[in-house]
């Protein structure tokens, strides 16, 4: 008989993947109670910003273009909304329809109910008890409100308020400058007109690159998107002011700083969602390094913890990855085989610039290659220095190439037009370990990848 597997949250992107890697190996229970109920990239997350970012960079690239002429058109928010919303039911359709369809399966139960845990092996949900072999935890995150001083006499918005949003203010106050901030903060400059004061904790923004690649996007939301960035600033206090607005209190290397606005917007992150799982009637303490590299909560070899809901990497594909490899080791445990640990090759992309300009990192950075021990070569490149991009306009940005002495690929970092679209190429380049002075030296000219023949070149060059 197989082993029964209960997936809690089972419409989101990780757990969807654990059910359709596992479907027809066990017996699957899977449980969600989202409504509609799609996850959160498709519903909240990096689908709809994407929509909403791309009329934001249909008005900036006109506006920033000397060649057109006539006034600066509007984006009509509601139209915004609109689209993203249909686009988004669409999304999320699609996926209920893929975990509907596993359950039309006579060995897939599911169920549109709240699962709690009673103890370690057994669920309670929908008045009904059940007792899996397996339970894979798949509920996502949860936004993280600070706990500023004041912030509970405020009110406040979070990206997923942004993205239903019609009509805003004149001026806010931006708390939260990561992923998330990083792409809503241009958004409401651009599309919603917004005049923001955006407070960064250190330097410069982007923690996992390098310092230059911080110092350029600092420059560009300065310089293109017009907004204020206080550095090495952190919030001491928050009140509301007289007329309805909000007042901020940071802390800065001058001293006290007060910034006042019409709106406050908490970008703060995100945290794991597992509030609700009952989890105090079980072994598992969620906090710290509390699941393992296999995937196992550290206090219950039979419970696996897999995408946002681990705290690890609060990242779409990532929690796939996740997802996969719970189900590979829930596998190998029912053949009585050995559990493998989740290894994640770096690969990120933030839609910096309204996507315009993303910032993508694939392997190594300057900075871990040489914390890590290797011995690199290091070439960049500004974004200028390939006349393609002053040919299409987007003239800002650069990009780095780290390789071992020994040939061996390390890491890409670009922040610029097509860094997204080139994170495959180099995921590629950088999980085979291909040497540099193998890839072949082709331009296909005009394109933005001419960017990455100039890197090969030159480190191929240094090696030489």
């Amino acid at each position: 008989m197989n082993a029964q597997v209960a997936i809690i949250g089972a419409y989101g992107s990780a757990g969807s993947a654990v059910a359709d890697e596992l479907a027809g190996e066990a017996e699957l229970l899977l449980f969600d109670d989202g409504d509609p109920g799609g996850g959160l990239c498709i519903l909240q997350g990096c689908m709809p910003s994407k929509e909403v970012l791309s009329a934001g960079a249909h008005r900036y690239q006109a506006r920033h273009d000397e060649r057109l002429v006539g006034d600066v058109p509007d984006v009509d928010l509601e139209a915004v909304v609109q689209r993203k919303d249909d686009h988004t039911l669409g999304w999320a359709e699609h996926r209920r329809d893929a975990v509907d369809g596993l359950a039309d399966r006579d060995d897939v139960t599911l169920i549109r109910e709240t699962a709690q845990f009673v103890d370690e092996t057994t669920l309670q949900a929908g008045g009904e008890m059940y007792n899996p072999d397996y339970v894979v935890i798949a509920t996502g995150s949860n936004v993280n409100i600070p706990d500023t001083p004041g912030i509970e006499t405020v009110e406040y918005m979070t990206s997923a308020d942004v993205l239903d949003t019609t009509e805003f203010p004149d001026s806010g106050i931006v708390m939260g400058f990561g992923y998330v901030g990083m792409e809503m903060v241009p958004y409401l400059s651009e599309a919603a007109g917004m005049d923001l004061t955006v407070v960064e904790h250190d330097d410069r923004p982007i923690d996992e690159a390098d310092a230059e690649f911080g110092d350029a996007a600092l420059s560009l939301y300065r310089e293109a998107f017009d907004v204020t960035i206080p550095t090495n600033a952190h919030e001491k206090e928050l009140e509301p002011t007289a007329d309805g607005g909000v007042r901020l209190t940071l802390d800065t290397p001058d001293g006290e700083q007060i910034v006042e606005a019409d709106q406050l917007f908490c970008f703060t992150g995100r945290r794991p969602a597992v509030d609700r799982l009952g989890l105090e009637h079980t072994p598992i303490e969620p906090y710290g390094d509390w699941v393992e590299d296999t995937m196992q909560a550290r206090d219950a070899d039979s419970v696996y913890v897999v995408g946002d809901a681990n705290g690890k990497e609060p990242i779409l594909h990532v929690a796939k990855e996740q997802g996969m490899q719970a189900a590979a080791n829930i596998r190998a445990e029912m053949a009585g085989g050995e559990l493998e640990s989740y290894e994640n090759i770096h690969h990120h992309v933030i839609f910096s610039g309204l996507g315009v300009y993303p910032f993508t990192r694939v392997g190594h950075s300057e900075q871990s290659a040489r914390a890590a021990g290797h011995d690199i070569v290091v070439a960049s490149r500004q974004a200028s220095d390939d006349g393609v991009f002053q040919a299409k306009d987007v003239p800002a940005g650069l990009a780095k190439l780290v390789v071992d002495t020994d040939g061996t690929v390390l890491g890409y970092q670009g922040l610029h037009f097509h860094a997204d679209a080139m994170a495959k190429a180099m995921q590629i380049v950088v999980e085979l370990g291909l040497d540099v002075r193998d890839i072949p030296d082709r331009a296909y000219h005009p394109t933005t990848p001419e960017i990455l023949d100039g890197l090969i070149r030159e480190t191929t060059a240094q090696l030489s």
